[in-house]
């Protein structure tokens, strides 16, 4: 069995790989091949009224890569001022998250894996998909929201499966749309611009993504979609519902396998429970917008020919980038123990520390 940590899943997933892992595992689940559970959040109210603890798992299962995943974490949650959210384990700074990889063909546990460049590597490989199948092929120019991992990975993916010319990048920080602007020139040999109005990262866009921790709309004036236009988020609530319902084509990555039983509840887009009473689920800032929630057409419908994606270049499309997390690291996952395996990385431990002979 593998322990394998960020800096050695960095070395092995790069996006033309993920994006690589992520089609195998949805051609798989077109063919029937493929399974997952939708996310679930468990919350824990804190003895401090800021605080909030949350438990999240989502896991599926990829035939092509011979694995089931499971992704864990454990955050502490706070929202300041309810704009943002704020996360942590233990301390700002840290934070604590796990992919178990187990194989289908014979149940053995096969690696241990820190989750962090998986996680922003498979949403931003998502959003990859969701431009290779709706965008324009000739677009060249992307907006960007946001100056964190995910604008990072989003912004890879985009210039994996367009040819990226000028991208324009707005974030509230000053000094974080630099340093992301800084970086992202350097790495891809673009233009990447910060600018100082949020309107200036849609205008003149082929592309534009939002890539926030925020919990309120951050795109909200219709006027600013321009025809022939590619949009895309990371959470339920950046895109003002206008705007998405204005959209000639809506896309879904997937839906939760999961309803929402008694006891049960949204938050963010995703279904959870809570260990406490109303007064204390009142705590949780829960964005007053969810697109996620809606019955949109997936991308596998798409990608099989169920459906036709973009039929003109003026075409305004928008892709929701939710739903099918647990298949998403069961692929991505799946690819990082292969790669691993052949390459000689990751540090060896016992698999009998993981077996016993105790029948449940």
């Amino acid at each position: 069995m593998l322990l394998i940590n960020n800096e050695t899943v960095a070395k092995i997933l790069d996006m033309k790989g993920c994006l690589e892992a992520l089609e195998i595992g949805y051609r798989d689940l077109i063919n029937e091949r493929a399974v997952y559970r939708g996310r679930y959040d468990l919350f824990v109210p804190n003895d401090d009224p800021k605080l909030m603890y949350r438990w999240g798992t989502m896991e599926g299962a990829c035939r092509s890569f011979e694995t089931f995943a499971i992704r864990m974490k454990s955050d502490m949650l706070e929202w300041p001022e309810g704009k943002t959210v704020e996360k942590y384990c233990i301390e700002p700074g840290t934070f604590c998250g796990v992919v178990m990889v187990f194989s289908t063909r014979n149940g053995e546990p096969l690696a241990i894996i820190n989750d962090g460049i998986i996680q922003h590597m498979r949403v931003g490989g998502c959003a990859g998909l969701g431009a290779k199948y709706l965008s324009r092929e000739d677009s060249a120019i992307v907006g960007i929201f946001g100056s964190g991992g995910m604008a990072r990975t989003y912004l890879l993916a985009f210039n994996e499966v367009r040819k990226i010319r000028e991208v324009k990048v707005y974030s509230p920080t000053k000094k974080n749309r630099e340093a992301y602007a800084g970086e992202m020139s350097e790495k891809l040999g673009i233009k990447v611009t910060p600018v100082e109005r949020a309107e200036d990262a849609v205008r003149g866009c082929d592309i534009v993504a939002t890539c926030t921790d925020s919990i309120q709309v951050v795109v909200d004036d219709p006027v600013l979609i321009e025809p022939g236009m590619h949009l895309t988020s990371v959470k339920s609530n950046e895109w003002h519902p206008e705007i998405v319902g204005k959209a000639d084509l809506v896309v879904k990555m997937g839906r939760a396998t999961m309803n929402l039983d008694v006891g049960q509840i949204r938050i963010g887009g995703e279904a959870a429970v809570v260990a406490g009473n109303a007064e204390e689920i009142k705590r949780i800032a829960n964005p007053k917008v969810d697109i996620f929630s809606a019955d949109f057409p997936l991308l596998t419908d798409i990608m099989s020919g169920k459906l036709k994606g973009r039929t003109s270049r003026n075409q305004v499309t928008f892709f929701a980038n939710s739903g099918t997390q647990g298949l998403q690291f069961a692929s991505t996952a799946g690819y990082v123990v292969r790669e691993a395996k052949r390459r000689g990385f990751g540090q060896e431990i016992p698999t009998g520390w993981f077996l016993q002979d105790i029948r449940d």
